[in-house]
């Protein structure tokens, strides 16, 4: 009878440490995958991390030159993810070119070009959902394809419709303090 208790005994440790050690596991890999998760509302819209080939140059007046959003590199049937959680408002072509529209809250809109459209206008997306493959042909793109990612905030009672940098949604700019001389 002794003997019995003690062979329960070491089976009792043995069950409770591999409890604990799965728990362990457990723990490990949900605090791998919330760090590796975006913060912020949102994300970029090519996996991995692009390269910016052209960045945003916003024009004195909306009728003048610029660049009305940033080139990001990728590949030709690459897949473009939606950069915030929104509604599609377009998906379609523009001058020949495929593009999609979503509207975020707050009145801020961005926009994907050249993008094959896998969403339909209506459909609320998710940050991070997929909602097309990337097309060839960007204009001025050094890479084999470009993304054109544009941002702007639409007209409101007190101010009007005005084109962003789409890369200052990703996250907050750090303050930098340097040494006075």
């Amino acid at each position: 009878m002794h003997r019995l208790g003690w062979v329960g005994g070491v089976y009792r440790r043995r069950l409770i440490s591999i409890i604990l050690g799965v728990i362990a596991l457990l723990g490990l890999v949900a605090e791998q995958s919330v760090s590796a998760a975006p913060h912020g509302e949102f994300s970029w819209p090519l996996q991995p991390r692009p390269a910016v080939e052209r960045q945003f140059d916003k024009p004195a007046q909306d009728w003048l030159p610029g660049h009305r959003g940033v080139d990001l590199a990728g590949a030709p049937g690459q897949a473009v993810f939606a950069a915030g959680a929104g509604i599609v408002v377009f998906a379609g072509t523009v001058a020949g070119k495929p593009v999609v529209s979503i509207d975020h809250s707050g009145g801020l809109r961005t926009t994907y070009e050249p993008v094959q459209a896998e969403v339909s206008v209506g459909l609320r997306v998710a940050r991070g959902m997929r909602i097309g493959t990337l097309g060839a042909g960007h204009e001025g793109c050094v890479a084999a394809a470009c993304l054109h990612w544009g941002a702007r905030r639409e007209a409101s009672g007190h101010s009007r419709r005005e084109y962003i940098d789409p890369l200052g949604l990703l996250h907050p700019t750090p303050l930098r303090l340097k040494p006075v001389p």
